[in-house]
């Protein structure tokens, strides 16, 4: 195996591939991070993401959505039981889409910045 150069921190989040190689995926599940990468074997174990992502997907999605939620009672003035099924029909699909790149992200940057505490 050659050497190669690692992709950019933001490729490789947006792609949800390994920082290292680019090639291997980086989730097992939905969010569950691998333990090592099956193309170039980086330990991912050390990982530690934290709350981090969570918080922004919290705190910019939570903005816009309530944002929309005031815009469409506003313009529309919808009766309750749409809002209570329009806005969840909305937040986990983009939530769950949001916090996988960056929990990608967070773990590239990992890489990149902290090598030694991920055991490299």
């Amino acid at each position: 195996m050659t050497a190669r150069t690692p992709p950019p921190w933001w490729q490789a989040a947006l792609r949800c591939r390994c920082p290292r190689c680019g090639e291997g995926k980086l989730f097992a599940g939905l969010l569950a991070v691998r333990d090592t990468c099956a193309v170039c074997g980086l330990d991912l174990r050390a990982h530690d993401t934290g709350d981090g992502p969570a918080v922004l997907v919290i705190l910019v999605l939570g903005a816009v959505v309530v944002g929309l939620a005031f815009w469409v009672e506003f313009t529309f003035e919808p009766p309750l039981w749409v809002h209570a099924v329009l806005w969840p029909v909305v937040t986990v699909p983009l939530a769950i889409a949001l916090m996988r790149p960056l929990k990608a992200g967070l773990v590239a940057l990992q890489f990149r910045h902290r090598a030694s505490e991920m055991g490299l």
